[in-house]
C-alpha cells in the first residue's frame, strides 16, 4: 500500500508539478498547491524542478533533431542505430548532458520565482524524505524494524526505480513504436499500454502536437490520471486558467 501511495504521489508531482505546470504552464496554480507539487515532484528523484523543466523544454524545442537531449533518433535508422538511440533516449543521455541545456536559457521564469528557487536547492532535503518517510511509516505501522526495512525497499528504492522507467519510456519507448493522429514536428507517438502507469503521459503525439494543453489522452476513452487530478484541482478553487483541450483547439491540430 505505501509503495503504491508513493509512486502516485510522487509521480503525480512530476506529471502535473514538474511537467505541465512548470515546463508547459498548462495551468495556474496556487502557491500551496505550486510549493506542494514542487516537492512532490522533487521526491520522485528525476532531478532538481529548474534543471529537470531546462532539459525537457530543451527536448520541445528540438525535438527528435540535433540538440534534443534525449531523441532515440539521433544515430540513424539502422537496427544498431536504434538500439543505441534507444540506450541513449531511456537512460544514456543523463550521462552526457551539455552546457546548451542550461537554466538561464530555458528555464528564466522559474529563475524568478523565489519559491520554486528555494525548492530547487532543497532537492537534497527531498531525496532524503522519499526514501525516509517510508522507512519510517513502514517501522510505525508494523511496530518492527522488518517494517521499516521492507517499506524502504518497496516503497523506496523499487517505487523510485519503477517511476524512473516509466518517465525514461515516454522518451524512448513513445518517441518510437505508436500511433501518430495529430501533425507533429517529430516522431512522438502515442502508445496507450504505458497510460496509466506513466498517469497519462504517453499519449505523446497529443501532447507533441499540443504541449501545453492540460490534458494529452484528448480522445475518449484514453486514461490521463493527471487531467482528472487537475479536474479535481480546479473545482476546488485550487488551480486557474487551465487548457483543456475544447473543439476549436483540437480542429487546430
Amino acid at each position: 500500500t505505501l509503495t503504491v501511495v508513493f509512486f502516485e504521489l510522487t509521480g503525480h508531482g512530476v506529471t502535473i508539478g514538474y511537467h505541465r505546470l512548470f515546463t508547459h504552464g498548462s495551468f495556474k496554480a496556487k502557491r500551496p498547491l505550486k510549493i506542494a507539487l514542487a516537492v512532490l515532484g522533487g521526491m520522485a528523484v528525476q532531478g532538481p524542478v529548474i534543471t529537470w523543466v531546462a532539459d525537457h523544454r530543451r527536448h520541445h524545442a528540438f525535438s527528435d533533431r540535433e540538440g534534443d537531449p534525449h531523441s532515440p533518433w539521433l544515430f540513424g535508422t539502422s537496427a544498431w542505430a536504434l538500439t543505441k538511440g534507444f540506450w541513449h533516449a531511456h537512460l544514456g543521455w543523463m550521462f552526457q548532458r551539455d552546457n546548451t541545456s542550461n537554466k538561464e536559457r530555458f528555464a528564466p521564469d522559474l529563475l524568478r520565482d523565489e519559491d520554486i528557487v528555494a525548492l530547487d536547492r532543497l532537492f537534497w532535503l527531498w531525496t532524503v524524505l522519499t526514501f525516509l518517510l517510508p522507512a519510517v511509516l513502514g517501522g510505525l505501522i508494523t511496530l518492527s524494524w522488518t517494517g521499516a526495512l521492507t517499506a524502504f525497499f518497496w516503497a523506496g528504492l523499487v517505487r523510485v526505480s519503477l517511476l524512473h522507467h516509466t518517465t525514461w519510456s515516454t522518451n524512448s519507448i513513445c518517441h518510437m513504436i505508436g500511433e501518430r493522429p495529430f501533425k507533429s514536428r517529430d516522431k512522438a507517438a502515442n502508445f496507450w499500454p504505458l497510460a496509466l502507469l506513466s498517469f497519462g503521459e504517453s499519449w505523446h503525439n497529443s501532447h507533441h502536437a499540443d504541449p501545453s494543453c492540460a490534458r494529452h489522452g484528448v480522445k475518449r476513452g484514453q486514461m490521463d490520471t493527471s487531467a482528472r487530478c487537475i479536474r479535481i484541482f480546479e473545482k476546488a478553487g485550487w488551480v486557474s486558467g487551465v487548457k483543456w483541450p475544447t473543439a476549436e483547439r483540437l480542429a487546430k491540430l
